[in-house]
């Protein structure tokens, strides 16, 4: 077992056992962990709170990572993750979605945590009605696209166009 699967096992049974103080020593004390659902949360308190709202949230937290890649520094893994909901919509529905995880390494410890996953099927699995779903997509994609990355690759597309017409 590689380093970083050993850290994707201690990951997957923190967020389990809802040990939110194993799970945050992972982090560097100045880590990050950018939550799909909770947005981004910096240090390990916050990060210790953040997986305290998991299991406010949902039970029976089940998270299985797969197709580890990476070296000492940056890493990814695809997952499947599960739960219990005890939101009022969906008390005692399991809750199921892949998705995949990037891990910026420091020392053997995260560094920075990001995910991308779909959204809209662990929405539409929680039971939320179609207009709330769209009112918290249209919220994250409106976040997308004023956020720094794409401003960036808006930046890089135009200088691409403008190449390509030869100006």
């Amino acid at each position: 077992m590689t380093p970083f699967e050993a850290l994707l096992e201690r990951f997957a049974a923190a967020v389990g056992a809802h040990d939110s103080a194993g799970f945050a020593a992972l982090f560097t004390a100045d880590g990050c962990y950018d939550d799909y659902f909770f947005g981004e949360h910096h240090g390990r308190d916050a990060i210790s709170e953040m997986l305290d709202r998991f299991h406010v949230g949902g039970e029976a937290f089940c998270w299985q990572f797969l197709e580890p890649v990476g070296g000492a520094d940056l890493a990814y893994a695809s997952y499947c993750f599960s739960y219990r909901s005890r939101e009022p919509e969906s008390p005692g529905k399991l809750i199921v979605f892949e998705g995949m995880s990037r891990f910026r390494l420091r020392d053997g410890l995260i560094a920075h945590y990001a995910e991308a996953f779909d959204r809209g099927v662990a929405f539409s699995q929680l039971g939320y009605e179609t207009a709330r779903i769209r009112k918290l997509i249209d919220r994250y994609a409106g976040a997308l696209r004023d956020g720094p990355l794409v401003q960036r690759h808006l930046a890089y597309r135009a200088q691409r166009v403008r190449e390509e017409r030869g100006a």
